[in-house]
Protein backbone atom coordinates (compact mmCIF):
# COMPACT_ATOMS: atom_id res chain seq x y z
CA UNK A 1 0.00 0.00 0.00
CA UNK A 2 1.23 3.63 -0.92
CA UNK A 3 0.99 6.32 1.63
CA UNK A 4 -0.09 9.46 -0.79
CA UNK A 5 -2.47 11.17 1.81
CA UNK A 6 -1.59 11.68 5.68
CA UNK A 7 -4.72 9.89 6.92
CA UNK A 8 -3.50 6.68 4.90
CA UNK A 9 -1.53 5.75 8.13
CA UNK A 10 -4.99 4.44 9.44
CA UNK A 11 -5.50 2.08 6.73
CA UNK A 12 -1.93 1.37 6.57
CA UNK A 13 -2.40 0.31 10.93
CA UNK A 14 -5.27 -1.57 9.70
CA UNK A 15 -3.46 -3.95 7.62
CA UNK A 16 -0.08 -4.04 8.44
CA UNK A 17 0.42 -2.11 11.92
CA UNK A 18 -2.34 -3.28 14.05
CA UNK A 19 -0.01 -3.30 17.51
CA UNK A 20 0.28 0.36 17.23
CA UNK A 21 -0.56 2.29 20.73
CA UNK A 22 -0.85 6.22 21.64
CA UNK A 23 -0.01 6.05 25.50
CA UNK A 24 -0.80 8.67 27.85
CA UNK A 25 -1.61 8.90 31.90
CA UNK A 26 -4.97 8.30 33.30
CA UNK A 27 -6.13 8.61 37.21
CA UNK A 28 -2.07 7.64 37.33
CA UNK A 29 -1.87 4.77 35.40
CA UNK A 30 -0.34 4.42 31.22
CA UNK A 31 -3.82 3.79 29.05
CA UNK A 32 -3.79 2.83 25.59
CA UNK A 33 -5.46 3.86 22.70
CA UNK A 34 -5.06 1.14 20.29
CA UNK A 35 -5.03 0.71 16.28
CA UNK A 36 -8.42 -0.09 15.90
CA UNK A 37 -9.52 2.10 18.44
CA UNK A 38 -7.80 4.94 16.81
CA UNK A 39 -9.10 4.41 13.65
CA UNK A 40 -13.14 3.98 14.88
CA UNK A 41 -12.45 7.83 17.15
CA UNK A 42 -11.36 9.28 13.85
CA UNK A 43 -13.56 8.31 11.52
CA UNK A 44 -16.06 9.45 14.33
CA UNK A 45 -14.62 12.52 14.85
CA UNK A 46 -14.52 13.40 11.06
CA UNK A 47 -18.08 12.34 11.06
CA UNK A 48 -18.99 14.58 13.79
CA UNK A 49 -16.91 17.97 11.88
CA UNK A 50 -19.59 16.86 9.08
CA UNK A 51 -22.29 16.93 10.97
CA UNK A 52 -21.21 20.37 12.65
CA UNK A 53 -21.40 21.82 8.88
CA UNK A 54 -17.47 21.82 8.02
CA UNK A 55 -16.73 20.99 4.76
CA UNK A 56 -13.01 20.59 2.73
CA UNK A 57 -11.12 23.62 3.43
CA UNK A 58 -12.13 24.84 6.66
CA UNK A 59 -9.75 25.43 9.36
CA UNK A 60 -9.47 23.57 12.56
CA UNK A 61 -7.04 24.60 15.56
CA UNK A 62 -5.94 22.27 18.68
CA UNK A 63 -4.66 24.10 21.40
CA UNK A 64 -3.46 21.55 23.62
CA UNK A 65 -0.24 19.31 25.04
CA UNK A 66 0.71 16.26 23.56
CA UNK A 67 -1.78 13.40 23.80
CA UNK A 68 -3.62 11.05 22.00
CA UNK A 69 -7.01 12.67 21.24
CA UNK A 70 -4.22 15.32 19.59
CA UNK A 71 -3.74 12.74 16.80
CA UNK A 72 -7.35 11.64 16.65
CA UNK A 73 -8.49 15.15 16.01
CA UNK A 74 -5.56 15.28 13.72
CA UNK A 75 -6.44 12.49 11.10
CA UNK A 76 -10.18 13.39 11.90
CA UNK A 77 -9.54 17.20 10.13
CA UNK A 78 -7.76 15.90 7.23
CA UNK A 79 -9.42 13.14 5.82
CA UNK A 80 -12.31 15.04 5.66
CA UNK A 81 -10.09 17.86 3.75
CA UNK A 82 -10.12 20.11 6.12
CA UNK A 83 -7.30 22.02 7.60
CA UNK A 84 -5.94 21.19 10.67
CA UNK A 85 -4.00 24.61 12.41
CA UNK A 86 -2.57 22.92 15.53
CA UNK A 87 -0.59 25.57 17.72
CA UNK A 88 1.61 25.31 20.71
CA UNK A 89 -0.51 25.21 24.52
CA UNK A 90 2.10 28.18 25.53
CA UNK A 91 2.49 31.23 23.41
CA UNK A 92 1.24 34.68 24.44
CA UNK A 93 -2.12 36.22 24.63
CA UNK A 94 -0.88 38.64 21.49
CA UNK A 95 -0.11 35.07 19.24
CA UNK A 96 -3.22 33.40 19.94
CA UNK A 97 -5.17 36.44 18.77
CA UNK A 98 -3.29 36.70 15.32
CA UNK A 99 -2.97 33.39 14.80
CA UNK A 100 -6.83 32.39 15.27
CA UNK A 101 -8.38 35.93 13.38
CA UNK A 102 -5.68 35.48 10.87
CA UNK A 103 -6.44 31.36 9.97
CA UNK A 104 -10.09 31.86 9.73
CA UNK A 105 -10.76 28.56 12.39
CA UNK A 106 -14.46 27.84 12.53
CA UNK A 107 -13.93 25.91 15.87
CA UNK A 108 -10.77 25.41 18.67
CA UNK A 109 -10.29 22.66 20.28
CA UNK A 110 -8.15 23.10 24.24
CA UNK A 111 -6.95 21.44 26.53
CA UNK A 112 -6.64 23.83 29.93
CA UNK A 113 -8.48 26.68 31.97
CA UNK A 114 -4.80 28.71 30.87
CA UNK A 115 -5.69 28.80 27.14
CA UNK A 116 -8.89 29.47 28.13
CA UNK A 117 -8.27 32.88 29.53
CA UNK A 118 -6.23 33.50 27.07
CA UNK A 119 -8.11 32.98 24.10
CA UNK A 120 -11.16 34.19 25.62
CA UNK A 121 -11.41 37.49 24.30
CA UNK A 122 -10.36 36.59 20.53
CA UNK A 123 -13.81 33.88 20.81
CA UNK A 124 -15.53 36.98 22.14
CA UNK A 125 -14.64 39.33 19.62
CA UNK A 126 -13.69 37.00 16.55
CA UNK A 127 -16.62 36.23 14.24
CA UNK A 128 -15.43 33.36 12.86
CA UNK A 129 -14.90 31.09 15.81
CA UNK A 130 -18.47 29.06 15.87
CA UNK A 131 -16.88 27.14 19.47
CA UNK A 132 -14.49 26.28 21.38
CA UNK A 133 -14.07 22.36 22.84
CA UNK A 134 -12.27 21.12 25.43
CA UNK A 135 -10.36 17.53 25.88
CA UNK A 136 -10.86 17.96 29.39
CA UNK A 137 -13.26 19.92 31.70
CA UNK A 138 -12.97 24.00 31.85
CA UNK A 139 -14.65 26.05 33.70
CA UNK A 140 -16.26 28.00 30.92
CA UNK A 141 -16.64 25.61 28.27
CA UNK A 142 -19.81 23.50 28.15
CA UNK A 143 -19.00 21.59 25.15
CA UNK A 144 -16.57 18.76 25.41
CA UNK A 145 -14.73 16.81 22.52
CA UNK A 146 -16.62 13.65 23.18
CA UNK A 147 -19.65 15.57 22.17
CA UNK A 148 -18.01 15.46 18.64
CA UNK A 149 -17.36 11.79 18.75
CA UNK A 150 -21.30 11.05 19.66
CA UNK A 151 -22.01 13.26 17.04
CA UNK A 152 -19.92 11.16 14.77
CA UNK A 153 -21.65 8.20 16.04
CA UNK A 154 -25.22 9.33 15.30
CA UNK A 155 -24.51 10.32 12.13
CA UNK A 156 -21.75 7.86 10.79
CA UNK A 157 -21.92 7.12 7.06
CA UNK A 158 -18.70 5.48 6.32
CA UNK A 159 -19.52 5.45 2.64
CA UNK A 160 -20.12 9.69 2.69
CA UNK A 161 -16.64 9.69 4.37
CA UNK A 162 -14.76 7.53 1.59
CA UNK A 163 -16.19 9.24 -1.15
CA UNK A 164 -14.76 12.57 0.46
CA UNK A 165 -11.51 11.11 0.69
CA UNK A 166 -11.44 10.00 -2.53
CA UNK A 167 -11.69 13.78 -3.65
CA UNK A 168 -8.72 14.64 -1.76
CA UNK A 169 -5.28 14.80 -3.42
CA UNK A 170 -1.90 14.62 -2.30
CA UNK A 171 -0.89 17.82 -3.03
CA UNK A 172 -3.77 19.47 -1.17
CA UNK A 173 -2.82 21.43 2.14
CA UNK A 174 -3.27 19.09 4.82
CA UNK A 175 -1.94 21.65 7.73
CA UNK A 176 -1.36 25.38 8.50
CA UNK A 177 1.31 25.53 10.88
CA UNK A 178 2.40 28.87 12.10
CA UNK A 179 5.87 29.70 12.75
CA UNK A 180 7.36 31.33 16.28
CA UNK A 181 10.02 32.84 14.45
CA UNK A 182 12.64 34.85 15.89
CA UNK A 183 11.44 38.03 14.30
CA UNK A 184 8.02 39.63 13.44
CA UNK A 185 4.52 38.37 13.52
CA UNK A 186 4.05 34.40 13.07
CA UNK A 187 3.49 33.32 9.53
CA UNK A 188 0.94 30.49 8.52
CA UNK A 189 3.15 27.82 6.90
CA UNK A 190 0.92 25.31 4.13
CA UNK A 191 2.05 22.11 3.80
CA UNK A 192 0.19 19.00 1.68
CA UNK A 193 -0.06 15.65 2.51
CA UNK A 194 3.03 15.03 0.04
CA UNK A 195 4.93 17.35 1.42
CA UNK A 196 4.88 16.05 4.78
CA UNK A 197 4.76 12.03 3.38
CA UNK A 198 8.05 13.02 1.53
CA UNK A 199 9.60 13.41 4.67
CA UNK A 200 8.39 10.49 6.25
CA UNK A 201 9.22 7.79 3.87
CA UNK A 202 12.49 8.56 2.93
CA UNK A 203 13.44 8.84 6.81
CA UNK A 204 11.62 5.94 8.06
CA UNK A 205 14.97 3.43 6.52
CA UNK A 206 17.41 5.60 8.84
CA UNK A 207 15.83 4.21 12.21
CA UNK A 208 15.79 1.26 14.10
CA UNK A 209 12.02 0.92 14.86
CA UNK A 210 9.20 -2.04 14.72
CA UNK A 211 6.37 -2.77 16.35
CA UNK A 212 8.64 -3.09 19.61
CA UNK A 213 9.61 -0.07 19.92
CA UNK A 214 8.75 2.55 22.80
CA UNK A 215 8.81 5.63 22.13
CA UNK A 216 8.77 8.75 24.68
CA UNK A 217 7.48 11.84 23.92
CA UNK A 218 7.56 15.19 25.31
CA UNK A 219 7.78 17.90 22.50
CA UNK A 220 4.78 19.50 21.40
CA UNK A 221 3.39 17.42 18.79
CA UNK A 222 2.07 20.68 17.26
CA UNK A 223 5.58 21.26 16.30
CA UNK A 224 6.26 20.17 12.86
CA UNK A 225 9.29 18.25 13.63
CA UNK A 226 7.91 16.68 16.53
CA UNK A 227 4.94 15.78 14.21
CA UNK A 228 6.39 14.57 10.96
CA UNK A 229 8.48 12.59 13.62
CA UNK A 230 5.40 10.78 14.71
CA UNK A 231 3.99 9.72 11.15
CA UNK A 232 6.83 7.90 11.04
CA UNK A 233 6.67 5.76 14.34
CA UNK A 234 3.21 5.50 13.64
CA UNK A 235 4.16 4.06 10.12
CA UNK A 236 6.77 1.98 11.74
CA UNK A 237 4.03 0.63 14.54
CA UNK A 238 5.80 1.99 17.60
CA UNK A 239 3.85 2.41 20.65
CA UNK A 240 4.67 6.61 21.78
CA UNK A 241 4.15 7.32 25.18
CA UNK A 242 3.51 11.19 26.00
CA UNK A 243 4.97 12.30 29.11
CA UNK A 244 2.70 14.24 31.35
CA UNK A 245 4.92 17.36 31.69
CA UNK A 246 8.49 18.22 32.08
CA UNK A 247 8.09 17.70 36.24
CA UNK A 248 7.10 14.00 35.67
CA UNK A 249 9.40 13.23 33.16
CA UNK A 250 12.23 11.66 34.81
CA UNK A 251 9.82 9.40 36.33
CA UNK A 252 7.85 8.53 32.99
CA UNK A 253 11.43 7.84 31.70
CA UNK A 254 11.78 5.36 33.99
CA UNK A 255 8.20 3.92 33.73
CA UNK A 256 8.16 3.39 30.18
CA UNK A 257 12.35 2.58 29.35
CA UNK A 258 11.88 4.12 26.06
CA UNK A 259 13.91 3.07 23.26
CA UNK A 260 14.03 6.58 21.44
CA UNK A 261 12.54 9.82 21.55
CA UNK A 262 12.91 13.40 19.80
CA UNK A 263 14.62 16.71 21.97
CA UNK A 264 15.57 20.18 21.68
CA UNK A 265 19.24 20.49 22.26
CA UNK A 266 18.50 23.40 24.94
CA UNK A 267 16.63 20.36 27.06
CA UNK A 268 20.06 18.27 25.92
CA UNK A 269 21.69 21.29 27.60
CA UNK A 270 20.17 20.90 30.61
CA UNK A 271 20.42 17.06 31.22
CA UNK A 272 24.10 16.87 30.45
CA UNK A 273 24.05 20.85 33.06
CA UNK A 274 22.65 18.28 35.55
CA UNK A 275 25.00 15.36 35.27
CA UNK A 276 27.81 17.58 35.73
CA UNK A 277 26.20 19.09 38.82
CA UNK A 278 26.22 15.61 40.17
CA UNK A 279 29.82 14.55 39.20
CA UNK A 280 31.33 18.23 40.64
CA UNK A 281 29.45 16.91 44.50
CA UNK A 282 31.30 13.32 43.87
CA UNK A 283 34.58 13.10 46.48
CA UNK A 284 37.70 11.73 46.26
CA UNK A 285 38.36 8.72 43.37
CA UNK A 286 35.03 8.81 42.24
CA UNK A 287 35.40 12.05 41.24
CA UNK A 288 38.36 11.92 39.47
CA UNK A 289 36.89 8.72 37.78
CA UNK A 290 33.69 10.90 36.67
CA UNK A 291 35.88 13.58 35.01
CA UNK A 292 38.51 11.08 33.29
CA UNK A 293 35.40 9.57 31.69
CA UNK A 294 33.76 12.82 30.53
CA UNK A 295 37.54 13.99 29.02
CA UNK A 296 37.68 10.28 27.89
CA UNK A 297 34.19 10.99 26.10
CA UNK A 298 35.34 14.58 24.69
CA UNK A 299 38.14 12.62 22.70
CA UNK A 300 35.15 10.16 21.09
CA UNK A 301 35.70 10.18 16.82
CA UNK A 302 32.55 9.40 14.63
CA UNK A 303 34.99 6.18 13.36
CA UNK A 304 39.05 5.06 13.36
CA UNK A 305 39.13 5.09 17.41
CA UNK A 306 42.01 3.44 18.30
CA UNK A 307 41.83 -0.17 20.52
CA UNK A 308 43.15 1.05 23.57
CA UNK A 309 41.24 4.11 23.49
CA UNK A 310 37.58 1.90 23.09
CA UNK A 311 39.63 -0.47 25.83
CA UNK A 312 39.60 2.79 27.97
CA UNK A 313 36.51 3.61 27.18
CA UNK A 314 35.11 0.61 28.19
CA UNK A 315 36.43 0.91 31.79
CA UNK A 316 35.18 4.57 31.46
CA UNK A 317 31.56 2.98 30.59
CA UNK A 318 31.45 0.28 33.24
CA UNK A 319 32.30 2.62 36.04
CA UNK A 320 30.82 6.03 34.84
CA UNK A 321 28.87 5.72 31.76
CA UNK A 322 26.30 3.61 32.48
CA UNK A 323 24.88 5.50 35.03
CA UNK A 324 24.23 7.83 32.41
CA UNK A 325 22.14 5.51 30.50
CA UNK A 326 20.44 4.76 33.35
CA UNK A 327 19.02 8.03 33.70
CA UNK A 328 17.42 7.45 30.41
CA UNK A 329 16.09 4.17 31.46
CA UNK A 330 18.51 1.89 30.16
CA UNK A 331 17.34 0.78 26.91
CA UNK A 332 17.76 4.08 24.74
CA UNK A 333 19.11 3.49 21.35
CA UNK A 334 19.00 6.93 19.99
CA UNK A 335 18.02 10.47 20.53
CA UNK A 336 17.08 12.55 17.14
CA UNK A 337 17.41 16.55 17.82
CA UNK A 338 16.52 18.95 15.88
CA UNK A 339 14.99 22.71 16.46
CA UNK A 340 18.47 24.53 17.15
CA UNK A 341 22.59 23.80 17.00
CA UNK A 342 23.38 21.31 19.12
CA UNK A 343 26.64 21.88 20.90
CA UNK A 344 29.41 19.23 18.97
CA UNK A 345 30.94 18.88 22.52
CA UNK A 346 27.38 17.21 24.14
CA UNK A 347 27.23 14.68 20.66
CA UNK A 348 30.25 13.68 20.87
CA UNK A 349 30.10 12.62 24.87
CA UNK A 350 26.67 11.30 25.01
CA UNK A 351 27.70 9.09 22.22
CA UNK A 352 30.72 7.66 23.62
CA UNK A 353 28.00 7.13 26.67
CA UNK A 354 26.26 4.90 24.13
CA UNK A 355 23.34 7.13 23.79
CA UNK A 356 23.73 8.23 20.36
CA UNK A 357 22.54 11.75 19.37
CA UNK A 358 21.18 12.42 15.76
CA UNK A 359 21.26 15.76 15.03
CA UNK A 360 19.53 17.04 11.56
CA UNK A 361 17.97 20.06 10.15
CA UNK A 362 15.33 22.08 8.36
CA UNK A 363 12.51 24.40 9.23
CA UNK A 364 8.53 24.35 9.32
CA UNK A 365 8.75 25.57 5.14
CA UNK A 366 10.52 21.98 4.56
CA UNK A 367 8.55 19.80 6.21
CA UNK A 368 10.63 20.15 7.88
CA UNK A 369 13.98 17.96 7.67
CA UNK A 370 16.43 19.05 4.81
CA UNK A 371 19.43 17.45 6.36
CA UNK A 372 19.72 14.55 9.18
CA UNK A 373 22.89 12.48 10.79
CA UNK A 374 22.68 9.05 10.68
CA UNK A 375 23.66 6.26 13.03
CA UNK A 376 25.50 4.83 10.45
CA UNK A 377 29.14 6.45 10.56
CA UNK A 378 29.71 6.91 7.24
CA UNK A 379 26.79 9.27 7.40
CA UNK A 380 27.71 10.75 10.82
CA UNK A 381 29.75 13.52 11.30
CA UNK A 382 29.95 15.71 15.00
CA UNK A 383 29.56 19.46 14.64
CA UNK A 384 27.17 19.22 11.52
CA UNK A 385 23.45 18.31 10.62
CA UNK A 386 24.40 15.52 8.71
CA UNK A 387 23.72 14.69 4.78
CA UNK A 388 20.93 15.79 2.71
CA UNK A 389 17.66 13.84 2.37
CA UNK A 390 18.00 11.62 -0.89
CA UNK A 391 14.63 13.33 -2.63
CA UNK A 392 15.58 16.74 -1.43
CA UNK A 393 18.41 19.55 -3.70
CA UNK A 394 20.52 21.60 -1.79
CA UNK A 395 23.15 24.02 -2.65
CA UNK A 396 25.12 26.91 -1.04
CA UNK A 397 23.98 30.40 -2.41
CA UNK A 398 27.31 32.90 -3.47
CA UNK A 399 26.22 34.93 0.06
CA UNK A 400 26.35 31.57 2.19
CA UNK A 401 22.64 31.17 2.04
CA UNK A 402 21.27 27.32 2.50
CA UNK A 403 19.04 27.06 -0.31
CA UNK A 404 16.97 23.69 -0.63
CA UNK A 405 14.45 22.14 -3.47
CA UNK A 406 11.78 19.53 -3.86
CA UNK A 407 9.20 17.71 -2.71
CA UNK A 408 9.08 18.97 0.99
CA UNK A 409 9.43 22.53 -0.19
CA UNK A 410 5.83 24.31 1.55
CA UNK A 411 3.05 25.51 -0.93
CA UNK A 412 3.48 29.16 0.24
CA UNK A 413 2.27 31.29 3.31
CA UNK A 414 -1.51 31.38 4.08
CA UNK A 415 -2.79 34.73 2.49
CA UNK A 416 0.41 36.00 1.88
CA UNK A 417 1.36 35.34 -1.50
CA UNK A 418 4.45 38.69 -1.81
CA UNK A 419 5.96 36.78 1.47
CA UNK A 420 6.13 33.30 -0.58
CA UNK A 421 7.54 35.04 -3.15
CA UNK A 422 10.32 36.16 -0.79
CA UNK A 423 11.07 32.67 0.13
CA UNK A 424 10.90 30.79 -2.86
CA UNK A 425 12.01 31.93 -6.07
CA UNK A 426 11.21 31.18 -9.68
CA UNK A 427 13.16 28.39 -9.92
CA UNK A 428 11.95 26.41 -6.84
CA UNK A 429 14.45 27.28 -4.29
CA UNK A 430 13.33 27.83 -0.69
CA UNK A 431 15.62 30.22 0.84
CA UNK A 432 15.82 29.55 4.42
CA UNK A 433 17.52 32.19 5.81
CA UNK A 434 20.30 29.86 7.23
CA UNK A 435 23.84 30.76 6.21
CA UNK A 436 26.15 27.28 6.00
CA UNK A 437 28.98 24.96 3.84
CA UNK A 438 29.15 21.87 2.69
CA UNK A 439 31.83 19.60 4.71
CA UNK A 440 34.05 16.74 3.27
CA UNK A 441 31.61 17.28 -0.01
CA UNK A 442 28.38 15.88 1.71
CA UNK A 443 27.88 16.89 5.10
CA UNK A 444 25.58 20.38 6.00
CA UNK A 445 27.17 22.67 8.45
CA UNK A 446 25.44 25.39 9.48
CA UNK A 447 27.31 28.48 11.02
CA UNK A 448 24.21 31.09 11.65
CA UNK A 449 21.03 33.06 10.24
CA UNK A 450 21.50 35.23 7.66
CA UNK A 451 19.23 37.93 9.36
CA UNK A 452 21.12 38.03 12.82
CA UNK A 453 24.27 38.02 11.22
CA UNK A 454 25.04 41.50 11.71
CA UNK A 455 27.87 43.94 11.02
CA UNK A 456 29.86 45.80 13.47
CA UNK A 457 30.97 49.68 13.10
CA UNK A 458 34.47 48.53 12.20
CA UNK A 459 32.90 46.20 8.93
CA UNK A 460 33.50 42.99 10.64
CA UNK A 461 30.60 40.42 10.02
CA UNK A 462 29.72 38.61 13.37
CA UNK A 463 27.12 35.90 13.25
CA UNK A 464 25.81 35.30 17.19
CA UNK A 465 24.65 31.59 16.81
CA UNK A 466 27.44 30.02 17.47
CA UNK A 467 28.96 32.34 19.76
CA UNK A 468 25.81 31.76 21.68
CA UNK A 469 25.74 28.11 21.76
CA UNK A 470 29.77 27.86 22.83
CA UNK A 471 28.76 30.51 25.77
CA UNK A 472 25.40 28.11 27.39
CA UNK A 473 28.09 25.52 28.06
CA UNK A 474 28.57 27.76 30.90
CA UNK A 475 27.20 26.86 34.49
CA UNK A 476 26.69 30.65 34.73
CA UNK A 477 24.49 30.77 31.94
CA UNK A 478 21.07 29.97 30.74
CA UNK A 479 20.43 32.24 27.59
CA UNK A 480 22.57 34.80 25.88
CA UNK A 481 22.23 37.09 23.52
CA UNK A 482 25.11 38.60 21.72
CA UNK A 483 24.77 41.97 20.06
CA UNK A 484 26.59 44.89 18.61
CA UNK A 485 25.39 45.76 14.90
CA UNK A 486 26.77 49.38 13.79
CA UNK A 487 29.11 49.46 17.20
CA UNK A 488 32.56 49.47 17.71
CA UNK A 489 32.45 46.31 19.51
CA UNK A 490 30.67 43.00 20.66
CA UNK A 491 28.30 42.92 23.75
CA UNK A 492 26.36 40.21 25.53
CA UNK A 493 22.68 40.20 27.22
CA UNK A 494 23.29 37.23 30.20
CA UNK A 495 19.95 35.58 31.03
CA UNK A 496 21.94 33.88 34.00
CA UNK A 497 21.35 30.38 35.48
CA UNK A 498 19.95 31.33 38.57
CA UNK A 499 20.05 27.98 40.49
CA UNK A 500 23.54 27.56 40.04
CA UNK A 501 23.87 31.42 40.74
CA UNK A 502 22.61 31.09 43.90
CA UNK A 503 24.46 27.69 44.93
CA UNK A 504 27.93 29.58 44.09
CA UNK A 505 26.61 32.88 46.11
CA UNK A 506 26.22 30.53 49.12
CA UNK A 507 29.20 28.46 48.76
CA UNK A 508 31.17 32.09 48.24
CA UNK A 509 29.14 33.63 50.94
CA UNK A 510 27.89 36.72 48.92
CA UNK A 511 24.51 35.88 49.76
CA UNK A 512 21.63 36.06 47.02
CA UNK A 513 18.68 38.03 47.65
CA UNK A 514 16.71 38.73 44.63
CA UNK A 515 17.79 38.37 40.99
CA UNK A 516 17.34 42.13 41.13
CA UNK A 517 19.89 42.68 43.14
CA UNK A 518 22.02 39.24 42.66
CA UNK A 519 22.84 40.63 38.98
CA UNK A 520 24.27 44.18 40.05
CA UNK A 521 26.42 42.46 42.90
CA UNK A 522 30.09 43.80 42.00
CA UNK A 523 31.26 39.78 42.75
CA UNK A 524 28.77 38.27 40.83
CA UNK A 525 29.49 40.45 37.90
CA UNK A 526 33.68 39.94 38.31
CA UNK A 527 32.88 35.91 38.01
CA UNK A 528 30.85 36.44 35.21
CA UNK A 529 33.79 38.83 33.52
CA UNK A 530 36.19 36.06 34.60
CA UNK A 531 33.70 33.27 32.73
CA UNK A 532 33.26 35.40 29.53
CA UNK A 533 37.02 35.98 29.08
CA UNK A 534 37.55 32.31 29.16
CA UNK A 535 34.68 31.68 26.00
CA UNK A 536 36.47 35.05 24.27
CA UNK A 537 39.35 32.07 23.67
CA UNK A 538 36.85 30.62 21.08
CA UNK A 539 36.31 33.49 19.08
CA UNK A 540 37.64 35.28 16.44
CA UNK A 541 39.23 39.15 17.38
CA UNK A 542 36.30 40.97 16.17
CA UNK A 543 34.01 38.73 17.80
CA UNK A 544 35.57 39.23 21.38
CA UNK A 545 33.08 40.38 24.17
CA UNK A 546 33.98 42.95 25.28
CA UNK A 547 31.19 44.30 27.46
CA UNK A 548 27.92 42.55 28.68
CA UNK A 549 24.66 42.73 30.71
CA UNK A 550 23.18 40.41 33.07
CA UNK A 551 19.66 40.67 33.29
CA UNK A 552 17.36 40.14 36.48
CA UNK A 553 14.59 37.92 34.20
CA UNK A 554 14.88 33.98 32.91
CA UNK A 555 13.53 34.12 29.57
CA UNK A 556 10.66 31.87 28.67
CA UNK A 557 8.42 30.94 26.08
CA UNK A 558 5.11 32.27 28.27
CA UNK A 559 6.84 35.08 28.70
CA UNK A 560 7.74 35.84 24.79
CA UNK A 561 11.79 36.11 24.66
CA UNK A 562 11.99 32.60 23.54
CA UNK A 563 10.35 30.30 20.68
CA UNK A 564 8.39 27.03 21.50
CA UNK A 565 11.90 25.49 20.31
CA UNK A 566 14.01 27.64 22.98
CA UNK A 567 15.91 29.90 20.52
CA UNK A 568 16.03 34.01 21.46
CA UNK A 569 13.49 35.83 19.60
CA UNK A 570 15.83 39.00 18.88
CA UNK A 571 13.18 41.61 18.04
CA UNK A 572 11.54 41.36 21.47
CA UNK A 573 14.82 41.25 23.83
CA UNK A 574 15.89 43.99 22.05
CA UNK A 575 12.92 45.98 22.60
CA UNK A 576 12.54 45.19 26.49
CA UNK A 577 16.21 46.06 27.20
CA UNK A 578 16.27 48.72 24.95
CA UNK A 579 17.93 50.71 28.11
CA UNK A 580 20.56 48.30 28.91
CA UNK A 581 21.94 47.99 25.87
CA UNK A 582 21.77 51.60 25.33
CA UNK A 583 23.83 52.08 28.99
CA UNK A 584 26.10 48.75 27.02
CA UNK A 585 27.06 50.74 24.34
CA UNK A 586 27.26 54.10 26.17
Amino acid sequence: MKLERLFDLLEWQTHYQKDVSLCSKVNSEWKAVSSMEYVEKANKFSCGLLALGIKPGDKIATITNSRPEWNIADMGIMQIGAIHVPVYPNITEDEYDYILRHSECKYVFISSDAIFSRIKKTFEEAGSILGIYSFEKINGIDKIWTEVLELGEKNYNQEKLDQIKETILPDDVATIIYTSGTTGKPKGVMLSHHNILSNVTITRPNFPLDEHTRILSYLPVCHVYERMVQYIFQYAGCSIYYVENMGTIVDNIQEIKPHAFTTVPRLLEKVYDRIMFKGRNLKGIKHKLFFWAVALGDQYQEKGNKPFYLLKLKIADKLIFSKWRAAFGNEVRFIVSGGAALQERLARIFWAAGVPVLEGYGMTESSPVIAVNELNVDNLKFGTVGIKLENVEVKIAEDGEILTRGPHVMKGYFKAPELTADMIDNEGWLHTGDIGKIVDEKFLKITGRKKSMFKTSMGKYVIPEHMETKLRESKFIEQCMIIGENQKFVAALISPDFQYLKNWCNIKGHGFGNSINVVKNPEVRKRYQKELEYYNQFFSQHEQIIKFELVPDEWAVETGELTPTLKVKRNVIEEKYAESIKKVFK
